[in-house]
């Protein structure tokens, strides 16, 4: 294994077959290694650096049904919300004053947000602000709609496309295609955005060499920012009694992640701090270098529950930043707030 790991760290390259062999055959001790080499290529790419971003989870009413997801649109459960543009200024103005320089605009697929009203936010905010980067996270949307967003001044999109195995993907959403997420995810790479992908660890029926396939998509895509977490079921959920993913298998998977794509931005997630305390810190160990913190209204951050005992930390956006500050300090690395591009992505 140790072969396979140092051939990855310096190529950055693995075949189908060796990335099976990796992932069904790493010892406790390889895997140490495999972290030490992780963090070796974070630190030649990005240093101790630990970006910040602005999370702002603007509606948590959503138009599919996804099985594993706590805002699915047929859970009456959830008490439902949608931010006003005024109230989403409103949290990038708090958060502008605190240092951020990147905003998160995540929520539900929710038809609401339409072209219109997300080029009038995006625009007022580059007018306000000509030092930020905006990141939206608002599921599939048309080409077109992509193109005008990114005109408008978005700077990135998130995209998970969830797994790459297709008879899973259509079991867990219905009315939906993984090929038309990977459309999308090839379109927004083509208009010119700083692209995000990622998947779900732990969903049911896969092992640890299942990844296989995320892992060569994803180094097909090249996109300039991987975003993967634990899978963790929700009670309102039709996979509530199943089994969630393990820290364990997320912490090797972003070192993995940070080999094979070295300059990639790399999240330590909510949902990694949520079934592991120090979680997000041993993912920085990992080669994570982004965190999110976040900026949505206090009476809000409860009701976006995608899965079962999120992170939250009851604090306003100040106190909660200084928190994750020194947590981020303690563990011997740098936050940093300003932008924080991929260093091979330039605006088109």
């Amino acid at each position: 294994m140790r072969v396979l790991i140092d051939k990855l760290y310096n190529t950055s390259n693995l075949d189908k077959n060796e990335l099976e062999m990796l992932l069904n055959n790493l010892t406790s001790e390889d895997r140490d290694y495999l972290i030490d080499k992780a963090y070796e290529v974070r630190q030649k790419n990005y240093g101790k650096t630990v970006f910040f971003r602005g999370l702002i989870e603007i509606s948590n009413i959503c138009k599919y049904d996804c099985f594993y997801c706590g805002i699915r649109a047929s859970n009456k459960k959830a008490k439902r919300y949608r931010l006003s543009k005024e109230e989403i200024l409103e949290c990038c103005n708090t958060g502008y004053s605190l240092g951020y320089r990147t905003f998160v605009f995540q929520g539900g697929e929710d038809s609401y947000f339409s072209d219109e009203i997300l080029e009038e936010i995006i625009i007022t905010l580059k007018k306000q602000y000509c030092d930020i980067a905006i990141t939206l996270s608002l599921g599939e949307r048309s080409e077109d709609s992509f193109k005008r967003l990114y005109k408008a001044g978005a700077d990135r999109y998130l995209l998970r496309h969830e797994t790459m195995n297709k008879e899973l993907y259509q079991k867990l959403h219905p009315r939906m295609s993984l090929q038309n997420r990977i459309n999308c995810l090839k379109s927004l790479r083509d208009i010119g955005y700083a692209v995000g992908s990622g998947f779900l660890i732990g969903l049911p029926g896969l092992k640890l060499s299942d990844y296989k396939e995320d892992l060569m998509f994803l180094k097909d895509l090249k996109p300039h920012m991987v975003g993967i977490g634990p899978f963790i079921p929700h009670e309102d959920t039709p996979l509530k009694d199943e089994i969630g993913g393990t820290a364990e298998d997320t912490i090797t998977l972003l070192a993995i992640i940070r080999l094979l794509l070295p300059d990639v931005l790399l999240p330590a997630t909510t949902a990694l701090g949520t079934i592991d305390p120090k979680g997000r810190e041993k993912g920085f160990r990992a080669g994570a270098n982004v965190i999110m913190p976040n900026l949505s209204p206090m009476e809000c951050r409860e009701k976006y529950s995608l899965y079962k005992g999120k992170v939250f930390l009851g604090n306003e956006s100040a106190q909660e930043k200084i928190k994750i500050e020194k947590s981020v300090i303690e563990a011997g690395f740098e936050p940093i707030l300003k932008r924080g591009d991929n260093i091979r992505w330039k605006r088109k």
